[in-house]
Order: C-alpha cells, then structure tokens, then sequence
C-alpha cells in the first residue's frame, strides 16, 4: 500500500493570512435608523403612510383652493355625474361632492385623531395605575371599567344628545367615553409584564418612588406596543363615526363628515350610484392605509421581527 506524504504547500489559507485571527464587526447603526430600515422594507406600510399623506393633504387644501363652496347649492346641476367640471359628480342639492369629500375627510380625521389622543393619555394612564400597584386598587379599577364597558356607546351617545345638541363636540366626547378602555387594557398587560423585570427591581432598590419608575422605566419600554395600538384604532374610530352619521346621529347639516356623505348618497344609490360610491371608497382607502401603516410599524418596533 503506497504511502502518502503531505507537503508544507498542499494547503493555503483562504483570504487574508495576517488577519485571519481578526473579528469582522458588522458597523453599529443607529436604533431609530434600524426601525426605518425595517419600515421600508414593508412595501404595503410605505404605500399606506403614503396615501394617508396624500388624503390628508387634500382633505386639507382642496376646501381651501376650490372655486365650488362646501355649501353651495345648484339645484339646477342636482345629481350630476363625475366630469371634469365637477370631478366626484354633485349631490341631490347640487353640492359640489369633489369638494364635500374632502372637506367630510377632514373632519372625519379631526374626529378621530383627536379622540385617539385623549384616549391615548386616558387609557395610559389608568392602565399603568391599575397594572403597577395591583391588589385591591386593580380591582376597583377594574371593575370600574367593566362597569364603563357594559354600556354601549351608541347608548352614550342617544345619552349626551339629552344634554348636548348634536355637534363635532358631542361626537368626540362620545367616542372619548368607552374608546380608552382598549387602551388601557393593552397598558395594564404591558406593565404587569414588565414591572418585575431586573431594571425595574434595580431602580426600586436603589429608592426610586413610583412616579420615576413609571414613567422613566416601565413607560419607555411599552411606548412601542402602545404608538402600534394608537395607530390601530385611528381607523376604527373613522368607521364609528361614520356609523353613528349613517344611523343619524353624527354632524348636524350642513356639515359633512364622510359618513354624512355615504348617508345622503343610500337613499338615491339606485339612481345616483356615486354619491354613496365614492366617499366609502374615499373611507375605506384610509382605513386600509392607516390599519397598513399600523402593521409595519408593528414589524418595525419588534425585536424580534429583525434579521441576525
């Protein structure tokens, strides 16, 4: 049997023999760089928060710029179709509806955003109280909430329009009133998960008191799950709004909202198809945009969403 002799040349490093001992480090990036890195990587968040850009900008200067007036009337072009002279058509009054939907959307938007950033700070805020101390104070508070929850906000509202004439008001207080509960549902299981991790142990030993832990140690690690929940319920509160204006019992005439809109274009749907047609899509395109943006801003802000 033939011997075999290995040479010091029958093998030879592959690459760089004078730093093969050397560690490649992959370049440190920015957190906030990371998160836009992984944003844009989602193709349906970008074309969302690109269309909710696109409809707020026009929700906000077509009113502004357009010769037709938002009350106009013109019984005489009543139930025109989509041209160039009138690009959504007019409704039974003969209202410009290119100008009427936008101006709908703007205060659609106005009524959403709004009553989401109370109910932001609402449900916060109790939902940190609640999760933080526990025991009896969860208890009561939660119960309290139960109570709140059992009663239906179309109820609440028919309550306040006892009290209050119908207005943009009386819309936001009524989606105000049982909307944070969500909210504070998403907080409370946020803070009972993380109030008894090390830093937070840590910072209760070294004699920090409960407003400082809250807010500098439990918040900044839940703001992730709650900006993600915010951006959620934007679209849902646009279609309570627009339910309680399809029911009768949203914006006074002449104001429009989008489900003011869609109400007066049911009853001549049959006839007039797009005066109902247009602002639901108008609608329902801002919903898609706003529940796509909330899902990859999911992705973005999840650890565990992101490629080793």
């Amino acid at each position: 049997m033939e011997d075999y002799k290995f040479l010091p040349d029958d093998f030879e490093l592959i690459g760089d023999k004078q730093n093969i001992m050397i560690d490649e480090v992959a370049p440190s990036k920015p957190q906030w760089k990371d998160i836009l890195d992984r944003f844009m990587e989602n193709k349906g968040a970008v074309i969302g928060i690109c269309l909710i850009v696109l409809i707020t900008l026009l929700a906000i200067i077509v009113p502004m710029v357009s010769r037709w007036g938002v009350n106009a009337e013109n019984t005489a072009i009543a139930n025109q179709a989509p041209s160039s002279v009138h690009f959504f058509g007019t409704d039974y009054l003969g209202r410009d509806l290119w100008v009427r939907t936008w101006q709908g959307t703007r205060y659609s938007l106005i009524i959403a955003v709004v009553a989401v950033v109370i109910d932001v700070l609402i449900g916060i805020t109790y939902g940190m109280i609640s999760g933080y101390f526990g025991g009896m104070v969860d208890s009561v508070l939660q119960r309290i909430q139960e109570i709140i929850n059992s009663i239906p906000t179309l109820v609440v509202l028919i309550i306040l329009l006892t009290v209050m004439k119908a207005s943009l008001t009386t819309v936001i207080v009524a989606l105000i009133f049982t909307e944070w509960i969500p909210m504070s549902r998403i907080t409370r299981a946020q803070v009972l998960k993380v109030k008894e991790d090390e830093f937070v142990l840590a910072s209760r030993t070294l004699g920090a008191g409960n407003i400082f832990i809250l807010f500098k140690e439990i918040l900044p690690n839940i703001f992730g799950q709650l900006i993600i929940m915010s951006m959620m319920t934007i679209p849902n509160a646009i279609f309570y709004e627009a339910y309680l204006a399809f029911v009768g019992l949203g914006l006074t005439k002449p104001l429009a909202s989008l489900g003011t809109l869609i109400n007066d274009g049911f009853s001549l749907f049959q006839v007039h198809p797009h005066a109902m047609v247009i602002p639901a899509i108008v609608m329902a395109v801002l919903m898609l945009s706003f529940n796509l943006f909330g899902d990859g801003l999911r992705d973005a802000l999840d650890p565990t969403m992101k490629e080793m």
